[in-house]
């Protein structure tokens, strides 16, 4: 496959979701209203709030977009005939993974955007320091949490059980990141079990203005331990195309 093919496939993938219900509502419609709503409850009951609102509304616009939007769109490409299509194209099985990928990292970068834009004008919200390190802290994240739902989409073939293990890694990336409550009001089992999902070390990273190692690597560690697991799946089902024909 040429370049040129590929970011074509991209471009018509972006196109694609922005008419998908699925990934509209979860890219952008509820993260944005969760942010009108929470946002201003959050900072009259703890004006404090106000010097992380940016980033704990991202955090959990992101992990609804990679963990609740990604998955169901994976199930449509490898459970359908599209992927028979991409064969027939000579299209790599990879492909649909990719075209996907870099979809939803797009849209859920341009929705965390808007949450930068609009938090200091709706509620007074502070703008982080260092926009560059912000930006790269936000990019890391982005790549931790959709190569995540990028391993949960290839993982589960079942509709209904996708629902349900998306919604497992979702809710505690959320409960468990800090972005309600402090991660120290909670139990030292669950405040360790929280650092198992990118929401965690995301939200530290972006607080953190993305300078810090101690939140850098673990991401990038959840990031190449995801790929790992899109890698053996994606081989997985090759092997199971091969044996078809």
């Amino acid at each position: 496959m040429n370049i040129r093919a590929f970011f074509y496939g991209v471009g018509l993938q972006m196109r694609l979701d922005i008419r998908s219900r699925t990934l509209l509502v979860t890219c952008y419609l509820v993260p944005l209203l969760f942010f009108a709503l929470m946002g201003g409850i959050f900072t009259s009951l703890m004006p404090e709030t106000k010097a992380t609102l940016t980033q704990a509304m991202t955090v959990m616009g992101v992990s609804m977009g990679a963990l609740i939007g990604v998955p169901p769109s994976l199930a449509e490409v490898y459970g359908t005939d599209i992927k028979k299509a991409y064969r027939a194209n000579g299209a790599p099985l990879w492909f649909g993974a990719a075209t996907v990928f870099l979809s939803a990292f797009f849209h859920l970068f341009v929705m965390s955007c808007i949450l930068l834009v609009l938090s200091p004008v709706l509620f007074d919200a502070a703008v982080p320091q260092n926009l560059p390190a912000y930006f790269l802290s936000l990019a890391v994240f982005l790549l931790a949490s959709l190569s995540l739902g990028t391993a949960v989409g290839l993982s589960v073939g079942n509709q209904a059980k996708l629902t349900m293990i998306s919604q497992i890694f979702f809710l505690p990336s959320i409960l468990l990141s800090g972005i309600l409550f402090p991660i120290s009001y909670l139990p030292k089992a669950l405040e360790i079990l929280g650092w198992l999902f990118p929401a965690s070390w995301g939200y530290k990273l972006m607080l953190d203005g993305g300078l810090r190692l101690s939140s850098f690597l673990p991401l990038c560690a959840l990031f190449a331990a995801a790929c790992a697991v899109c890698v053996l799946r994606l081989q997985r089902l090759k092997a199971k195309s091969g044996t078809r024909r």
